[in-house]
């Protein structure tokens, strides 16, 4: 049985995965020397309103091999042929230690049949790629094509997100403070990209919260690839206002075939604090797997 399967970094909605009986291995997420796992021993709405307090000692790390053999090694048990999406290397190593994984498993099942895919994505981003494959999977892809597949939307995704503080992304060392608490003196808002690499960068600096909010916009009018035609993806991190004002220009803007909405979790969120809001989408369009998607 082929099956494709991937990590709570991709920040997809409880429904899709339970509509798409999707396996989503959980990242873990530590709360003052405590061990949680993403999206199953802990929610977001609980996470978030842990991280409100800047004093209370929150740290991620990577899923480790033991924890992707443990994942894995049913499905060599099973003989199925999985496909694995996993977070983008330029952000953690999860991909470094789900083939540390798959290494030791092969020593007990030489067949196995897994390919796994650095995703040079994140959050809802990561997601709207994962659900791209889903969809071709359930309408009778191959497993070449769909590899195939994962290469042409991984280069072509475009994620831009800004945040509502800096003071998280101080905390991890991702600014200087010296630089981030000038910048939050100033009200200054990084609007920030996943660039080729998967790895973070800032595209533009703005003035107020919502200026940086309508830059998502701006940002997709420069980048995207007839939105109306699309399904696009938001995330917010537990920011419902601001999902909703840049929703309501998205849809105004772009009118997109539908519209991927999710909550940021863990993996992600312990870093950017209460207030990220990222806009996914492509810079092209479906070419050769448009059949999958009409």
């Amino acid at each position: 049985m082929l099956r494709i399967i991937t990590d709570s970094a991709s920040d997809l909605p409880k429904d899709y995965i339970k509509q798409h009986d999707l396996h989503v291995i959980p990242t873990p997420v530590v709360i003052d020397d405590v061990d949680y796992l993403d999206g199953k021993t802990i929610q977001t709405e609980e996470f978030y309103h842990i991280l409100d307090d800047i004093r209370r000692d929150v740290k991620t790390y990577h899923i480790n091999p033991a924890m992707f053999t443990d994942a894995f090694l049913p499905y060599a048990q099973a003989g199925d042929s999985i496909i694995y999406l996993c977070f983008s290397t330029g952000i953690a190593g999860t991909y470094n230690a789900a083939n540390l994984a798959l290494t030791g498993i092969r020593e007990d099942y030489p067949d196995f049949d897994l390919t796994i895919i650095d995703s040079k994505c994140a959050s809802i981003g990561f997601g709207l790629l994962v659900s791209k494959l889903v969809t071709m999977l359930e309408k009778g892809a191959s497993r070449e094509e769909l590899i195939e597949a994962a290469a042409y939307y991984i280069s072509h995704i475009r994620h831009v997100f800004t945040v509502q503080t800096l003071a998280y992304l101080i905390k991890g060392g991702r600014l200087t403070k010296f630089k981030g608490t000038l910048a939050e003196t100033l009200d200054m808002k990084p609007v920030l990209v996943v660039n080729e690499a998967g790895a973070l960068a800032v595209v533009k600096t703005v003035r107020g919260r919502k200026k940086s909010l309508r830059y998502l916009i701006e940002y997709a009018k420069e980048t995207g690839c007839r939105l109306e035609n699309q399904t696009v993806a938001l995330c917010h991190g537990e920011d419902p206002e601001s999902l909703e004002f840049v929703n309501t220009l998205v849809q105004e803007t772009f009118h997109p075939k539908d519209t991927l909405i999710s909550v940021v979790g863990c993996a992600i969120g312990a870093h950017t604090g209460r207030g990220l809001v990222g806009f996914c989408f492509f810079d092209a369009d479906d070419g050769k797997y448009s059949k999958y998607f009409d």
